[in-house]
């Protein structure tokens, strides 16, 4: 099980922006649902306009492991112009572009069988059509194929 670090993931512009995500929070929901949150930490910016991300993992009633994986990146507005005192107002969210990736894992499920399903996955996503090596490392994986999450 791994500590809970950062995360530096580069965004899909046409020149890639990394953004770093820091570890925010990570607790045991009244439900008994796993959650972890990242968020970057720009001086130059509010919280809520910032990229974060969430991590939750949950034992359904049948027994299947349901993993999620949250990623929400905030677009600002444009501000036009100021008023005739001069003033100008603070940016504000427009609205937020998110992705997520859930899992359901199977009680009988080995991090094998795990593991294949989800490359499978990232080969269509990055529309792969060669062999390539698998992902071994890093805290998706550990949580969707090993099923630790961070702490």
């Amino acid at each position: 099980m791994a500590q809970q670090a950062d995360i530096t993931v580069f965004d899909g512009a046409s020149t890639p922006v990394a953004h770093i995500l820091k570890p925010v929070d990570n607790k045991v929901l009244k439900d008994g649902t796993r959650l972890a949150i990242w968020r970057e930490n720009l001086a130059s910016l509010p919280s809520e306009a910032q990229v974060r991300a969430e991590l939750r993992q949950r034992e359904l009633p049948s027994g299947v492991v349901e993993t999620r994986f949250r990623v929400v990146f905030p677009v600002m507005e444009s501000i036009g112009s100021q008023n005739a005192a001069g003033y100008t107002a603070a940016p504000k969210v427009a609205y937020e572009d998110a992705d997520e990736w859930v899992k359901y894992s199977h009680r009988r499920a080995t991090p094998t069988s795990r593991a294949i399903s989800s490359q499978a996955l990232r080969n269509v996503m990055n529309n792969v059509s060669t062999t390539v090596a698998p992902v071994g490392t890093g805290v998706l994986k550990d949580a969707f194929i090993d099923q630790f999450m961070p702490t």
